[in-house]
């Protein structure tokens, strides 16, 4: 198998670490991008003997860190799309944000994320602990969830509230959905992709997005369905059946990014 046929099947997975780690889909496939493109002019750059999903994240952070670097060099931000974010990042290292979407979104266990950020596992949970606990309180929101199944429905719904979060409204199809969100101009929406009455959430979405702002997780059991790179990606995108510190992960970091959020 050659080189480029053994990274196809991660690329998805990368976009959407890059894209939650920077706070865009612009930035996070630049992320991405920057590195085919070292592995078109370097493809030493990959150790065959080792293991490959780990190598290939470990890329996509350096890669991150550069771009930090470069931008605080120019007295710039990372990218114009977390400009809101500054006074955050001041507040709570992007080193720590990256070991919780590591092991709480992309399923590494702490050794293995601490392979890919340079630190022991101890590090790591460390590390992850200050970021739930720093972001826990920098965020609040107002929550649609648009979901057709009672039971995940009342479950994100409980891990929502949990997390100190209001949810507004829990609609199962498109029409309901789209009147929620005209109603209660909801701060974040949850939204599955097949919905009660065979509508589509990805339709419902886009047509709240026509009138309102809001930032979206989809959680699906489709994930391929929405990262195909033929057309525009969610930034967030959750594989169900998700893990609640997967969830509670993807809620905070996208909350971290939006303007509308204001301190606990």
């Amino acid at each position: 198998m050659s080189l480029g046929q053994a990274i196809a099947p991660h690329l998805p997975y990368l976009r959407r670490y890059g894209r939650a780690i920077s706070g865009s889909q612009q930035s996070g496939d630049a992320l991405v991008a920057r590195l085919l493109q070292t592995l078109v002019a370097h493809p030493d750059a990959i150790d065959t003997g080792s293991d490959l999903r780990i190598q290939l994240y470990r890329m996509v952070h350096d890669n991150f860190g550069l771009m930090a670097d470069q931008g605080a060099a120019a007295g710039e931000t990372v990218a114009a799309e977390i400009a809101v974010a500054d006074a955050r990042l001041r507040r709570i290292p992007s080193l720590a944000r990256q070991a919780l979407l590591l092991t709480a979104v992309e399923g590494f266990g702490a050794e293995e994320a601490g392979r890919i950020i340079g630190r022991d596992a101890a590090a790591v949970d460390a590390l992850i602990a200050e970021a739930m606990d720093e972001i826990d309180r920098q965020t609040r929101a107002r929550i649609l969830i648009i979901e057709d199944e009672p039971i995940i429905a009342m479950d994100i719904e409980m891990i929502v509230r949990e997390l100190g979060h209001d949810v507004v409204a829990v609609a199962t199809t498109h029409t309901e959905a789209v009147a929620e969100a005209q109603k209660h101009l909801p701060g974040l929406v949850l939204a599955d992709i097949q919905l009660a009455d065979n509508s589509s959430g990805i339709e419902a979405v886009q047509e709240i997005l026509g009138s309102m702002s809001v930032p979206v997780i989809f959680i699906t059991a489709f994930p391929e369905r929405l990262l195909t790179g033929d057309r525009p990606e969610p930034a967030f995108l959750l594989t169900k059946p998700y893990q609640p510190a997967t969830l509670r992960a993807a809620i905070s970091q996208v909350l971290f990014f939006d303007e509308s959020t204001v301190p606990a």
